[in-house]
């Protein structure tokens, strides 16, 4: 497996992703179905230098997706709109996607890196956790909720 920079022409591919509408609001807080590529296309903006955006391949499949938010105001980094090619779930791909994504995370040189996740996807929870997340601490979580669209669960990378 191999992660590299995302690039233009994988928009719709990894919009297809997205098998239904609950699938599409757990990535992108919006109920539209099929996914719109042009939406994956928004999230990859060139022009924000403080957002990474990656495939993970296996061999010259691509079979992940994921992003790295930078933030040195808040000196730390989140990965965020993390997403597995739904022909391969179930085998570990999406918890080697966020090791991977630690590469570039932790290379950045900030202090912390956390995840939001909705409570009730508790598949990527689990993968979230045997990648070394842990929960914030609730009232965190709170603060952190307030000015959400929805509740999310926000975990920090504790290490492995």
């Amino acid at each position: 497996m191999e992660l590299r920079g995302f690039t233009s022409g994988y928009d719709g591919l990894v919009a297809s992703w997205a098998v239904d509408a609950n699938e599409v609001g757990l990535l992108s807080g919006r109920a539209e179905y099929p996914f719109p590529a042009e939406l994956t296309a928004s999230w990859r903006k060139d022009d924000d230098p403080d957002i990474e955006s990656y495939l993970l391949f296996d061999g010259e499949r691509p079979v992940g997706y994921g992003e790295v938010w930078l933030d040195e105001e808040e000196d730390e980094v989140e990965l965020a709109r993390i997403i597995v090619d739904p022909e391969v779930r179930g085998r570990g791909i999406g918890a080697e996607l966020v090791r991977a994504l630690l590469g570039p995370a932790g290379k950045a040189g900030y202090s912390e890196v956390f995840l939001r996740v909705r409570p009730e996807n508790a598949i990527a929870i689990a993968t979230y956790q045997r990648s070394g997340f842990v929960d914030v601490p609730a009232g965190l979580m709170d603060e952190w909720n307030a000015d959400q669209p929805v509740a999310y669960r926000w975990m920090r990378h504790a290490g492995d």
